[in-house]
């Protein structure tokens, strides 16, 4: 049977059985009045308690809904409408034929344990209307009597306790099965996390994999091409010292020797590109100054370069990042700006690191560029963008046409030695 008031603990609310308790007492008490109407059975008193009896329900529960969440009211509610059931059966046991109604109140809203001596308690009195025939006034019929009501507690509380034990098992059920979908939520949301952190594992294999092959690749650049040339630079001017050059190949005897100058130069540079060796040995602060010098002074611009806030070391994945985006947005401002004179900006703030590479010359439109870029046509913004976006940064491109170009690169703040 149902239950309206759910105990502490329940996983779910249930709806009390709306028709049950509304209209069948009701019902009954309506059919016992008419036939009593019918037999001409009916005494004033008897139809004032009839009439008492649905004032009761209709005052106390049928118009009050917002009563049946208040155990305390609804607990008086069963008693009152007991007591004058129990006075009905008292002067006629036909309305022992009305006590259904209280059974059905005790069992939907009296909570447990109070369901029990509730249920009990209207079992006396429909056993004393069952047990109304039977004279009291000798031995043998008052142990019928006490029989007959025994064996309606005795029946009713056991249902009761049936009904409540089943209904234990229910609310168990319930809340294995709001457990259950807990636990399915958390082990979604675990299942999220470990795919984002897997993201950012693979990432890093990758960031750390092109890291490596840079190395390699400066360590073979350094050790062949630029060893080579260097080689042959070197007998160049050994051959110059001994007079061996012919005075006719004098000019492109120097036009080779340029020409190996520059192409050492270039590997050197590419040697200095793929690694980043400042870094090993000093902090981002002072690899970003060196790296603006060495700029300043290949091409002739002025270059400011600030550190702001308490330094304090990175993942070298971020130092890297951010020395890289400098190294491009320096190469974009000699590319292209046809600047004036540039400025770096380091800043150590609270929750995360940041760079900007400013210049003062003619600017463009940072869309355009971009689509450039996804396009093929160029690679520059798309490279940092990816590369800080990597380590779940932000790349922000201010600019527009003869304003000036603003490049800011932005990392959270991770311990030393943190994954990236």
């Amino acid at each position: 049977m149902s239950r309206r008031t759910p105990r502490p603990g329940d996983a779910e609310r249930e709806e009390p059985p709306f028709l049950l308790l509304t209209v069948v007492p009701y019902a009954l008490l309506a059919a016992i009045v008419a036939f009593k109407v019918l037999n001409g059975q009916t005494e004033p008193i008897t139809l004032t308690l009839c009439a008492l009896a649905a004032a009761w329900m209709l005052g106390m529960f049928t118009l009050r809904p917002s009563w049946w969440d208040r155990p305390g009211i609804m607990g008086v509610f069963f008693v009152g409408l007991l007591a004058i059931t129990a006075v009905l059966v008292w002067r006629d046991p036909t309305f022992g034929l009305f006590t259904p109604a209280p059974y059905v109140y005790a069992f939907t809203i009296l909570n447990w344990p109070w369901q029990l001596p509730g249920v009990a308690a209207t079992a006396v009195v429909a056993g004393t209307a069952q047990a109304s025939s039977v004279a009291t006034t000798t031995a043998f019929g008052l142990t019928i009597f006490v029989i007959i009501v025994t064996v309606n507690v005795v029946m009713m509380c056991v249902a009761a306790w049936v009904f409540q034990l089943a209904d234990k098992e229910k609310q168990q059920r319930l809340q294995a099965l709001a457990e259950l979908s807990r636990t399915n939520r958390l082990l979604e949301a675990t299942l999220a996390e470990n795919a984002g952190l897997h993201a950012q594992l693979l990432a890093q294999a990758r960031e750390a994999g092109v890291m490596d092959e840079r190395r390699r690749l400066a360590r073979e650049i350094h050790d062949t091409l630029a060893q080579g040339l260097t080689g042959i630079i070197t007998q160049l001017q050994a051959a110059e010292q001994m007079h061996e050059v012919p005075p006719q190949w004098d000019r492109p005897f120097a036009a080779v020797k340029s020409l190996a100058r520059e192409s050492l130069s270039e590997a050197r540079r590419s040697v200095h590109a793929l690694r980043p060796e400042p870094l090993e040995t000093t902090p981002l602060s002072d690899a970003l100054a060196g790296v603006a010098d060495r700029w300043s002074h290949l091409h002739g611009l002025p270059v400011q370069v600030t550190t702001t806030g308490t330094v304090r070391p990175m993942p070298p994945e971020a130092e890297f990042a951010l020395l890289r985006t400098a190294q491009e947005a320096l190469a974009n401002v000699a590319k292209h700006a046809h600047a004036s004179r540039a400025g770096v900006t380091l800043s150590y703030l609270e929750q995360e690191v940041a760079l900007d590479v400013r210049d003062d010359g003619r600017g463009f439109d940072p869309a355009r560029y971009e689509a450039r870029d996804a396009t093929g046509g160029g690679f520059g913004l798309t490279i940092m963008r990816q590369r800080v976006e990597r380590l779940s940064g932000t790349l922000r491109i201010e600019s527009e046409p003869g304003a000036g170009t603003g490049i800011s690169a932005c990392i959270p703040d991770l311990p030393a030695g943190s994954p990236a």
